[in-house]
């Protein structure tokens, strides 16, 4: 039987005692308990056998489904449980108040008004410490640990296994669409397809119906439609319950993603994949893509998973729009990152002389874009995949020295990175600036990553070197002498 919720099974069983018109002694007496411990059940405080809840039914003349059914049994008892529960939070301890006791006597009103003030309360909290620094903070601690290890979640590797081999994967190749509809059941739900899901959600679960919405295929294509509904799979696989802090959201988005690139390329058959790949100093993204019909961003994201794991081979991971404002990052091989005081890299802008944005103006960006980038903290090399229909690069690399491993480790591109220290795209050459300062002034676009932290330049949210760089080349010559 699963995991009883003691207080909803005791609000339901002292309302259909009631509408019985039974007391406590006369249930007692049919079932062959005293009342003091049917008032423990009643109260959630003592979870009753399974012997103990059919005899209860019995007693009650109601299948053992109706005291065990999810939902409350009126208004009432969903109150009373709101308060129980509130009033073990620590939030709500905080505040020194003596406990209530949600009596018979205590009328709805005030029941209502008290379990209004704690909502209220917990969303006041919640807004406090739900900032964009606090977001940071948070994504900081969170990638420390993936550095640590390396990016690897043996247990989420094991969860998707064990979903694979329940609907009969045989171990090679893309999981067939017959398996995802498979495993959508083997969790409990059915999938529908529907026109008016809300723009803001790429899916919605009904837990009620354990029915899960995707958009139709002429919003979702087949590819993405995969990921959304394994992304959706993995919050209950791996036992996800409501998000009470960003760290919270921020790991289970981080353990979905990984359970549906851990399903869709599975550990065995990649590593098999790679390690073939390896051997010939072929290794690439787009292989894993094309095999196992994925997107680009996931095979990124599944490269990254196993090469050093299994392959020993440290990698960093990009993902930042045209402008640069970095939107994901992982690195554990010394990669150097542009952090914030508090070692934040998402919403920090990479360096223009980068792969991630060189690939911008790359004379085909409908293709791999790699080169060497020689930096402060040494040199690097990186294939730059961009998404041009989202304008956004997604990035793979390793050092120069390992990237011999890697399919276009032979490209001639090379750039210099002298960020974030010397003239580079954070700070102009001087003769430049020079020219330049005081006589510019940029209108910054508004719809730019809203969280992002502006550079410290004169223009907010605007890059210095972009603007000097545009108006050097929109000034006729004989004006520059």
């Amino acid at each position: 039987m699963p995991q009883l919720d003691t207080l909803l099974f005791g609000q339901r069983l002292r309302h259909l005692r009631r509408e019985r018109g039974l007391t406590l002694e006369a249930l007692g007496t049919r079932v062959g308990k005293p009342a003091p411990f049917l008032s423990l059940v009643e109260n959630g405080r003592k979870e009753p056998r399974l012997s103990l809840i059919e005899a209860l039914a019995g007693a009650l003349d109601v299948a053992p489904a109706d005291l065990l059914s999810g939902e409350p049994p009126n208004r009432r008892a969903s109150l009373e449980m709101t308060l129980q529960r509130a009033q073990d939070d620590p939030l709500y301890r905080g505040l020194g108040l003596p406990w209530l006791k949600p009596a018979a006597g205590l009328p709805d009103n005030v029941l209502e008004h008290v379990v209004g003030l704690y909502e209220a309360l917990r969303r006041r909290a919640q807004v406090q410490t739900s900032t964009p620094e606090a977001a940071r903070r948070a994504n900081v601690e969170l990638r420390a640990e993936m550095r640590g290890r390396d990016n690897y979640f043996p247990e989420i590797e094991q969860e998707a296994a064990a979903a694979l081999e329940a609907v009969g994967y045989e171990g090679s190749g893309a999981v067939a669409e017959r398996m995802l509809t498979d495993l959508v059941a083997h969790y409990g739900f059915s999938l529908h397809r529907v026109q008016d899901l809300p723009v803001s959600a790429r899916a919605v679960t009904d837990l009620r119906h354990r029915r899960l919405y995707i958009h139709q295929r002429n919003a979702l294509p087949t590819r993405a439609a995969r990921s959304v509904v394994l992304q959706t799979l993995g919050h209950f696989a791996l036992g996800h319950t409501d998000a009470r802090s960003f760290e919270d959201f921020l790991r289970q988005q981080v353990e979905a993603n990984y359970f549906a690139g851990a399903v869709l390329a599975p550990e065995r058959p990649a590593v098999e994949l790679l390690s073939r790949a390896k051997a010939r100093r072929d290794l690439s993204v787009e292989d894993l893509k094309q095999v196992f019909y994925i997107s680009y961003e996931m095979a990124a994201h599944r490269l990254t998973n196993l090469v050093t794991r299994h392959l020993d081979l440290p990698v960093h991971f990009l993902r930042a729009d045209e402008d640069g404002v970095i939107w994901k990052a992982y690195e554990n091989n010394g990669m150097p990152f542009p952090t914030d005081a508090d070692g934040a890299i998402e919403g920090q802008r990479a360096c223009r002389m980068w792969g991630t944005r060189q690939a911008f103006s790359s004379h085909d960006q409908f293709s791999e874009h790699a080169q060497y980038t020689t930096s402060p903290a040494g040199e690097y090399w990186c294939v730059t995949q961009v998404e041009v229909e989202r304008r956004a690069a997604v990035t793979i690399g390793a050092t120069a020295k390992e990237a011999r491993w890697f399919r276009g480790h032979e490209t001639t591109n090379r750039a210099v990175s002298r960020c974030p220290d010397g003239e580079c795209c954070r700070r102009p050459p001087e003769a430049l600036a020079a020219r330049w300062r005081g006589q510019a002034w940029p209108l910054a676009r508004a719809d730019g990553h809203i969280l992002a932290t502006f550079p410290a330049e004169s223009f907010t949210g605007v890059e210095v070197s972009q603007v000097y760089d545009f108006l050097e080349r929109q000034t006729p010559a004989v004006a520059q002498r």
